[in-house]
């Protein structure tokens, strides 16, 4: 049998049915509660037959919806999960590889209507999956409505969904701006967005940095300490650390993410879903597939806007001009992640740079940990920082990131554990064995000390597929610190051969790393984590830098609102665009008044499109919407809190208190 419909057994939680709507072969639903949704029980072992997932699916409404896919064993709440989002109004296809269950992936591809698919829960067995769970995972205020086909057990891969139902018509007008949301700054035409682009070229030239900045947007009013051509860290009398400017001005470093002409749409599979799309050969080429890493059909909107302006030759140089411009007005001393840090190179705007992580010939043990131990990766290492020779001698670069939010540290595993299970040969796991040798002598003792009968050969290599016990996991984690200290001391000794005086800038974990996995990560310069909460961890920061004997760095945070034309706020979420404004200054200021943080970044200085970017993702987070209009109430505050930051800093001012209503968070 090919495939197996999966029977709907209960409805969960408030879920109700309802009348299906215009989704051929579906039935209707509806929920009001995360966890709503159904369950679907058979014979532990079926799915050990089929190798897919799949149904087809038809969110209703204007906001964000995330829904999750959940496998369990038999007889416990083990559970695997793959969590997704949709397009609203417009048809989707689910499906989900049942590998998905051994957890060596967290994301996968997004296809059409169907949103950043990830996994997570725990690494479960298909022998003893026994049933299923299709839910709400997260949702606004609103009650979520959707149509689905029953979901199918299949052995063949489901064909892709190229020719999606659109029952409300294209969802994006012909400026990259929704069709399903009314809002009051919404840009009536193509001609309104030319005429606000010329003014802000004209205006450009007269946008100035707060006065209390220095040259590289240091504190000029403020002590100054030797002068070294480049940024580097200090830690005052106070216990305050700082960054120093290459002039030898203190600097606290405001940041924005994402200062690069991107905004793209992935329009893979959703022609139809777009008012217009041009020839790509033709006067707006440069703005289809703007990002180096995308390789499947994508249109930046926002690129054609400023085409539309300028012309295909100019749109670029005015681009800049205007950008550089705006990052002035709005009081940011640092052009942060994934920004275009040539343009900020050459207006001599400080900067940051991600470094491309790419081990060409080093073979993976776990999601994206390469294989530490193996001979090819020091030489990996020594071509990846290469990179670095192009700024080594800029003053205006302050340092650089190793890579961004390791796939690994999203697991519940650690990456030793996952390596075991998931990875049967490699020099890593030879080294774990000889480690494991060297701490308990004979096979005998590191049978007894890990409940299962094994040898250093069975450590070595080889499918395992065997229970753990308690010391098994203990020895796990704590040679999973050796594999990250290994990790970024490589990496890490390899740029300092080639730029030796800025500062690494560390690998921008996705949140505070556990303890096993902080203790590997001594050799930065500055300890960098993204912050999205309300507030940064202030306590955590102190205790990181503490341990560490280095500054951290919040790399992204961000805060959206709902009114302004897209369908999901990002992981910080306020009612209104003048509660942005007020979040904005309460995050940054306290973080200023923070001894261990030396900086945070704003992600992103752009709205994401309405139809998702290339993994999904479509929230209201920029400081400037898709027509290049500014969110004034973001813009405003955004300079109020830097031009404070410095006074709040020196502890002579008090942080802004005026705190906003914060909402559940609505992203995928």
């Amino acid at each position: 049998m090919n495939e197996l419909t999966l029977a709907v057994n209960r409805l969960l939680g408030t879920a109700t049915r309802q009348p299906a709507g215009v989704l051929p072969g579906g039935e209707g639903f509806a929920a009001t509660q995360d966890g709503d949704g159904m369950e679907m029980r058979f014979a532990a072992g079926t799915l050990t037959a089929y190798k897919w997932l799949t149904c087809d699916a038809l969110l209703e409404g204007d906001e964000l919806a995330v829904f999750s896919i959940s496998l369990y064993e038999a007889g416990t709440d083990n559970f695997a999960e793959m969590h997704f989002g949709f397009l609203n109004h417009c048809q989707a296809r689910v499906r989900v590889p049942l590998h998905f269950v051994h957890q060596n992936r967290w994301m996968y591809d997004r296809e059409g209507a169907y949103l950043k698919p990830c996994a997570g829960g725990k690494r479960v067995s298909l022998e003893k999956v026994d049933r299923i769970t299709f839910t709400l995972f997260r949702h606004g205020n609103k009650e979520v409505r959707w149509a689905m086909t029953p979901l199918l057990a299949t052995v063949n891969e489901p064909s892709l969904l190229t020719d999606p139902l659109l029952p409300k018509g294209p969802l994006l007008d012909e400026l990259g701006q929704s069709t399903l949301h009314q809002w009051p700054a919404r840009t009536r035409d193509a001609a309104e967005c030319t005429a606000r682009l010329q003014r802000q070229l004209a205006e450009a030239p007269h946008q100035r940095w707060p006065s209390t900045f220095a040259r590289w947007g240091g504190f000029a009013k403020g002590p100054r300490h030797k002068a070294t051509g480049a940024f580097r860290t200090h830690q005052d009398d106070a216990g305050r650390w700082w960054l120093v400017d290459p002039e030898g001005y203190l600097f606290w470093s405001a940041g924005i993410d994402c200062m690069s002409p991107r905004g793209e749409a992935n329009v893979t599979q959703l022609d139809k879903a777009l008012t217009w799309l041009p020839p790509r050969e033709s006067d707006y080429a440069a703005a289809f597939n703007t990002a180096k890493h995308v390789t499947k059909p994508h249109f930046s909107y926002f690129v054609a806007n400023y085409i539309r302006a300028f012309g295909k030759d100019d749109w670029f140089k005015n681009w800049a001009t205007i950008s550089v411009s705006q990052m002035r007005a709005f009081g940011f001393n640092t052009l942060a992640n994934w920004g275009d840090w040539r343009v900020a190179k050459a207006a001599g705007f400080p900067y940051v740079r991600p470094l491309n992580e790419h081990f060409a010939t080093t073979p993976k043990v776990f999601r994206d940990f390469p294989d530490v131990f193996h001979a090819n990766f020091a030489t990996d290492c020594a071509t990846y920082a290469q990179q670095l020779e192009e700024t080594r001698d800029d003053p205006a670069f302050i340092g650089y990131f190793l890579m961004n939010e390791p796939t690994w540290g999203f697991a519940q595993e650690t990456p030793a554990l996952g390596m075991i299970y998931n990875n049967e040969r490699s020099e890593t796991r030879t080294a774990l064995a000889a480690w494991l040798r060297e701490r308990y002598g004979t096979a005998a003792t590191l049978s007894e000390k890990w409940g299962v009968a094994c040898t250093f050969e069975d450590v070595a290599t080889g499918h395992w597929t065997r229970h753990l016990g308690p010391q098994a996991y203990e020895d796990l984690t704590a040679f999973s610190t050796v594999m990250v200290d290994k990790l970024y001391r490589t990496m890490t000794e390899a740029c300092r051969k080639v730029d030796p005086q800025h500062m690494n800038l560390g690998a921008r974990y996705y949140t505070v790393p556990p303890e096993w996995c902080l203790t590997g990560m001594s050799c930065f310069d500055v300890f960098s984590l993204n912050a999205y909460s309300e507030r940064i961890p202030g306590e955590q920061y102190k205790r990181i830098a503490s341990a560490l004997k280095r500054p951290v760095l919040a790399g992204e945070w961000h805060f959206g609102a709902l009114d302004a034309g897209l369908p999901a706020s990002g992981i910080g979420h306020v009612p209104t665009q003048a509660d942005r404004g007020r979040a904005y200054r309460i995050y940054l200021e306290d973080a200023a008044a923070n001894p261990a943080c030396i900086g945070v970044h704003y992600f992103q200085m752009y709205d994401q499109s309405a139809l998702g970017r290339f993994d999904g993702e479509n929230y209201q987070i920029g400081f400037i919407d898709v027509c290049n209009r500014p969110y004034e109430d973001s813009a405003t505050a955004a300079r109020a809190a830097h031009e404070a930051m410095y006074a709040v800093r020196l502890g002579v001012q008090r942080p802004f208190s005026d705190a906003p209503e914060y909402l559940p968070k609505l992203f995928i």
